[in-house]
C-alpha cells in the first residue's frame, strides 16, 4: 500500500498536486477502514469530502467529515484504533489521536516519513496529517443515501443526499465568520448542476436555528443571504484560497462575484 501511494506522486511536477493525491489516497484507506468497522451504520459522510468522493467534485479535500445518524453502534475510539492497525499493516508509520470531550469528536491521523519518502519534505519528521471530525449532534432533517465507491480501493458509504449536502454548504457559507474559498467554489459547482439542485430547506433551517444563530435567518431566503455575504468578500482572496486544492488550478478564475450572482439568478 505504501509503495502504491508513493507511485501515485512519482513524476508529478507540482508539489501541491502531489500532496493532494497522496493525502487523498490515505483518505480512501481511512474510509475503507471505517467501512470494515461498520461505522457507516451510525455515521453519514458529509461535507466537501463527501461531495468529491460521491459526486466527483473537482477539488481535493483536507478533512473527512461525518455526522452521527444513530447512536447505536457508535464507537469512534475503536474505529480510530483500527485505522492505526490497518495503516501499520499497510506499511505506514501512523500516529492516531482521538478527542471525544466535545460535541464534535476529532481524530487525527499523522503519518511520519511519508512526505520525505515522496520527495515533498526535506525532514523525515514532517507529517502528513488527516483530520477526522464526527458531529455527534448534527441538525435534524438530513436524508441519507448509500453506495459503493471505488477510488484506489473499494468501500461502501452512507452519505447525505445532494440536497442535504447543499444545505450544509449553504449554512457554512452564510454563517462562517470568515470567507473560505472552498465553500464558495463548491457553491459554484452546486449552482452549475443541471437540473438544478434544491437545498434541503428543513435541514438548512435547523442548522440556521442552532443556538449561536437562532432566529436570525429564514432558510427560504437562502439566495438573498448568499448574495448579501458575497457583497462583503475579497473575491481575489477567495480564489487564491481555493486554488491549491483544485484539480485544474486555473478554474479558480471562475470564482468571481459576477459568476456567482449570475448562477443565483439562473
Amino acid at each position: 500500500m505504501k509503495e502504491q501511494a508513493l507511485a501515485l506522486v512519482r513524476g508529478v511536477a507540482d508539489p501541491g498536486q502531489a500532496l493532494n493525491r497522496l493525502r487523498e489516497y490515505l483518505q480512501t484507506l481511512v474510509l475503507r477502514s471505517f467501512y470494515e468497522s461498520e461505522a457507516f451504520r451510525p455515521l453519514a459522510f458529509v461535507g466537501g469530502s463527501a461531495l468529491r468522493f460521491v459526486h466527483g467534485l473537482p477539488r481535493f479535500s483536507e478533512d473527512l467529515d461525518f455526522s452521527m445518524v444513530s447512536a447505536k453502534g457508535y464507537a469512534g475510539k475503536e474505529w480510530m484504533a483500527k485505522v492505526k492497525r490497518d495503516l501499520t499493516l499497510a506499511g505506514f508509520d501512523p500516529e492516531v489521536t482521538w478527542n471525544d470531550r466535545k460535541t464534535v469528536h476529532t481524530g487525527w491521523v499523522r503519518l511520519a516519513g511519508l512526505l520525505h519518502d515522496a520527495g515533498l519534505a526535506r525532514l523525515p519528521q514532517q507529517n502528513l496529517a488527516i483530520k477526522v471530525e464526527i458531529d455527534t449532534r448534527p441538525p435534524a432533517g438530513a436524508r441519507c443515501e448509500r453506495r459503493i465507491v471505488t477510488q484506489y480501493v473499494t468501500f461502501f458509504l452512507q452519505h447525505y443526499d445532494l440536497p442535504s449536502l447543499l444545505a450544509g454548504k449553504l449554512h457554512a457559507a452564510i454563517t462562517r465568520r470568515y470567507a473560505k474559498g472552498r465553500d464558495w467554489y463548491d457553491l459554484v459547482w452546486y449552482f452549475s448542476q443541471r437540473p438544478p439542485v434544491e437545498p434541503n430547506l428543513a435541514l438548512l433551517q435547523n442548522a440556521l436555528d442552532q443556538p449561536q444563530h437562532a432566529g436570525r435567518n429564514d432558510a427560504h431566503a437562502w439566495a438573498a443571504l448568499v448574495r448579501k455575504r458575497l457583497g462583503t468578500f475579497d473575491m481575489d482572496a477567495i480564489s487564491d484560497d481555493v486554488r491549491p486544492f483544485l484539480e485544474r488550478p486555473q478554474d479558480a478564475k471562475l470564482l468571481t462575484r459576477e459568476n456567482l450572482m449570475g448562477l443565483l439568478r439562473s
